[in-house]
């Protein structure tokens, strides 16, 4: 099994910059993949960035490109979503995910191992 807590959320005015962090345990070898994923009120939870290995690949949605940024440390057991250009949209409760298994994955029940959440809100 592998555990996976999220810190980092918060309230922060739209255009500002918050990062997300994301500590694994237990069997974390095992993990070939970690994800973060968001829910808002009312909506499905969608996927935000995607990293396999020691973070030379990795996949953004097409709504946050160019301004979140995805890494992950192998050695430490983290990962992390940094996030910049905060818009009002992106306010949700934000997951970590993580799988076995290294191709790239886009929805949610393909993952193992989640997170708590962690809040954000994006004030306009």
């Amino acid at each position: 099994q592998v555990q996976l807590v999220e810190f980092g959320g918060g309230l922060v005015q739209a255009g500002g910059s918050l990062r997300l962090s994301c500590a694994a345990s237990g069997r974390t070898f095992s993990i070939d993949a970690m994800a973060w994923f968001r829910q808002a009120p009312g909506k499905e939870r969608e996927f935000v960035a995607w990293i396999k290995g020691r973070g030379g690949t990795t996949y953004y949605a097409d709504s946050v490109k160019g301004r979140f940024t995805i890494s992950r440390d192998i050695a430490k057991n983290t990962a992390a979503l940094q996030m910049n250009s905060l818009k009002p949209e992106d306010t949700a409760v934000y997951y970590c995910a993580a799988r076995v298994g290294s191709s790239l994955a886009l929805l949610a029940t393909l993952y193992d191992y989640w997170g708590q959440g962690t809040q954000v809100t994006v004030s306009s």
